[in-house]
């Protein structure tokens, strides 16, 4: 049976056997090739790679630490902010901006669902007789000697996607008047497939209306700009609508210009909503249709024309993902918005929650649009809003054109992250 010294636990065959009988610390070291270190030698060796390994692991647990507190705080500051995106929103944003896209396209791969086929919306579409137009209604007759009176222009009717109309579909109905006429139309059309599904169209005189482009505290960022990056009260009289830009501009195929600065550079053969001087906007392809002057006050691209010469684009079902950008998970039929201008000049700015590219250009051009460009896509970004005064000019309430939008309406009362369009009275 083994000996073993009191109180040590060990064996006479390991190397940490004390021989009291030798001298030195390589005591029963005898020198051969075989036993290349004293056995002496190998305990300090042992000891020392153990608290090597102790140190090493206590350094990497607290760097490990130090770490997971700073992505729990900034994650944190990201999830909370008040910009009116929502929680889910600001994470997945800030994994994207963090190189975790490809983790989040996955997780919303996994959670994405397709809309339910066929079915009916889940509000009405009737007009209110308070908000009817008439199509045919003529200009008023104006006196002699005296200056041509303002003619309303009013678009006909559209025809839904999904066949037959149900009450209320495609009939426009005025939201804003400026001066007691129309500025601003609106109206709603199901979806080909997803007929519970409903998309809305807004239309607007740029005779009685003005477009200022704003930038995100984050797209394009902080810059001498000269507007605000939010409607801050003092600068709502005369608000009528607002409507989300495009999307983050390292996406988006092409730059931004505000007021003498730039983020990136404006490309030639991108699709571009150009923001004039005197508050109209053109939509058509940078480049071709316009290169900068002096007129021009802002610029916005975004991917390539989905509408050209009133035609839609022959690749708008062909490579969505590279095409019209990455959606949840690969579903092409998501949230998307787009914007177009008519051979007249009206703009048209449309969106809705279950659109492929292809039928976003479709209700572009189905609201007369000659020009037209898609826009942000994914719920996180989609929102109209129309303003109503009720009695409060300087502070008007906002109203979501589709009550089925995420983003509060009020998100752009308050500094926005990403760009965006505000639209007054003239």
């Amino acid at each position: 049976m083994s000996r073993k010294p009191p109180g040590t636990g060990l064996r006479p065959d390991s190397p940490e056997w004390p021989d009291h009988g030798a001298s030195g610390g390589d005591a029963g070291y005898d020198g051969s090739e075989t036993q290349p270190f004293p056995p002496a030698r190998k305990v300090r060796f042992r000891r020392t790679r153990r608290l090597f390994r102790h140190r090493s692991a206590r350094a990497v647990s607290a760097v490990l630490a130090i770490f997971l507190v700073w992505v729990m705080f900034s994650v944190g500051q990201a999830a909370f902010k008040n910009n009116g995106q929502g929680v889910a929103a600001n994470v997945a944003e800030w994994a994207r901006d963090h190189y975790l896209g490809p983790v989040v396209t996955f997780g919303e791969w996994l959670t994405y669902n397709p809309p339910p086929k066929g079915g009916k919306p889940s509000f009405s579409l009737a007009v209110p007789s308070d908000e009817a137009v008439n199509p045919a209604t003529p200009g008023k007759t104006p006196k002699t000697g005296s200056r041509p009176a303002f003619v309303p222009d009013i678009p006909a009717t559209l025809k839904s996607l999904a066949g037959g109309s149900i009450p209320g579909e495609g009939q426009w109905r005025v939201v804003e008047k400026v001066n007691g006429e129309p500025a601003i139309l609106t109206t709603f059309l199901r979806d080909a497939t997803y007929t519970s599904e409903v998309n809305g169209i807004a239309s607007f005189d740029q005779r009685l209306v003005k477009f200022s482009l704003r930038p995100g505290t984050e797209d394009p960022g902080a810059a001498n700009w000269g507007v605000p990056y939010d409607i801050p009260a003092g600068q709502r009289t005369g608000l009528l609508a607002t409507f989300n830009g495009g999307f983050k501009l390292d996406t988006a195929g092409g730059g931004f210009y505000l007021n003498g600065v730039y983020h990136g550079s404006l490309t030639d053969g991108a699709a571009s909503v150009v923001y004039y001087k005197n508050g109209t906007i053109k939509i058509g392809e940078w480049g071709r249709d316009f290169t900068m002057n002096s007129s021009i006050a802002g610029v916005r691209q975004n991917l390539k024309l989905l509408v050209d010469h009133g035609q839609v684009s022959p690749d708008a079902n062909s490579d969505v993902m590279a095409n019209w950008g990455a959606t949840l998970g690969g579903g092409y039929y998501v949230w998307r918005s787009g914007i177009g201008i008519t051979s007249d000049g009206r703009v048209v700015f449309v969106y809705g929650p279950a659109l492929d590219a292809q039928d976003l250009g479709e209700l572009l051009q189905r609201a007369g649009a000659v020009e037209g460009m898609q826009m942000d896509i994914n719920p996180a970004w989609m929102k109209f809003d129309y303003y109503q005064a009720d009695g409060h000019p300087s502070d008007p309430t906002p109203v979501p054109l589709l009550p089925t939008q995420q983003p509060s309406p009020y998100s752009y009362y308050t500094p926005s992250t990403r760009d965006f369009t505000a639209v007054y009275a003239r």
